[in-house]
């Protein structure tokens, strides 16, 4: 199932450009980390689900690349250009394998599964 979102024909040709520039670097930086790395978790600090997802993630051993963007006082617009580049509307985002699989709660139930190892 695939989310709505607006049809590239509703925007005009500088929503478009301003669109796929918004935060560019910040999303090519998650997209190659992701690419190049077998779990990666993309997070902000004072999070407490960021912290309990690296939690989880050290306490069962297993390696993983992590991307921290400000905190709930800085860096809202690149973590914004994440999000939209994703889709996933929450942080963290658990990147498996080069697939987003969620975020903590869905990082949990895969380790719980073992489809998430060392």
């Amino acid at each position: 199932m695939t989310r709505p979102v607006l049809s590239s024909e509703k925007l005009s040709p500088e929503v478009a450009a301003y669109m796929a520039s918004y935060h560019q670097q910040t999303v090519n930086e998650v997209a190659s980390t992701v690419a190049t790395n077998k779990i990666v978790v993309v997070g902000m600090g004072m999070n407490p689900f960021v912290k309990k997802a690296r939690a989880a993630l050290s306490e069962a051993g297993v390696d993983f690349k992590y991307l921290e963007y400000g905190n709930y006082f800085s860096l809202w617009k690149p973590r914004l250009a994440i999000k939209l580049w994703s889709g996933w509307p929450t942080f963290p985002q658990v990147f498996v394998d080069g697939k987003l699989i969620g975020g903590y709660k869905e990082l949990v139930t895969a380790l719980k599964a073992g489809t998430i190892t060392r």
